[in-house]
């Protein structure tokens, strides 16, 4: 079984979309967690308005209410703390995967023993991320697996997501996965889709981190980088 966890903080207008997708999956060995992170938008009365029909399909579903905003690390241990699968999905509310999706991911893994978790091309809006094979060396230079891979639970780090970490959350898991020794596999095919304005809205073409180091969310980000670099001893290897 997978246990697809679901982190959503006002983002109720993209959820809908998420959980359709979700309901349409050609595998339903399903279990959903969702952690309301504290919205305060429409987002709770999006969740009880699909709950219902998606549980008479027989898909599990269990849902957690945040009072006020705990960040999208806690929200996800949480999730991971309370899933019963063999194997993890972090979907992210603003997500929206092909029908196939989890079973291409799920089939994959099964068939690569050696590989810990698995990670698809992906689109964000109109733009296409081919993310490319498991390299160890370039997951230490930078970011390029998204959150949405599918992992194996008994791989997982036992410590979860570093709740200290606010930005490049996916590169920080990969790099504690790859201390342990722990490798994925790259499935060369989109699988998901991002909708613009989510938890990517601030992504720049890659040329600005060069020419254009001034722009607050460039700034940003190299800070992000450094914090990743420092904690996993990275900065000899820039």
């Amino acid at each position: 079984m997978i246990s697809v966890i679901i982190p959503v903080y006002n983002q109720g207008d993209k959820l809908k979309q998420a959980l359709q997708s979700l309901e349409n999956q050609t595998c339903q060995d399903l279990e959903l967690i969702i952690i309301n992170d504290g919205s305060t938008d429409d987002t709770q009365k999006i969740i009880e308005d699909y709950i219902p029909p998606m549980k008479e399909k027989g898909m599990r579903i269990r849902v957690f209410i945040h009072k006020t905003n705990k960040g999208a690390p806690a929200a996800r241990n949480q999730g991971y703390r309370a899933a019963s699968g063999e194997y993890l999905f972090f979907c992210d509310a603003d997500a929206i995967l092909k029908p196939h999706a989890l079973e291409k991911m799920l089939n994959t893994l099964e068939q690569t023993p050696d590989a810990s978790y698995v990670y698809p091309s992906f689109k964000w809006g109109g733009k296409v991320f081919r993310v490319g094979p498991f390299d160890k060396e370039k997951l230490k230079q930078g970011p390029y697996i998204h959150t949405m891979g599918l992992i194996r639970k008994e791989d997982f780090p036992e410590s979860g997501w570093d709740e200290d970490i606010t930005k490049l959350q996916d590169w920080d898991l990969w790099l504690t996965m790859l201390e342990q020794e722990k490798i994925g596999y790259w499935i060369d095919e989109i699988l998901f889709t991002i909708q613009p304005g989510g938890t990517m809205s601030s992504w720049v073409p890659s040329f600005a981190y060069k020419l254009l180091p001034f722009l607050p969310s460039v700034k940003k980000y190299n800070q992000a980088v450094e914090k990743i670099k420092q904690k996993h001893n990275l900065e000899e290897k820039k």
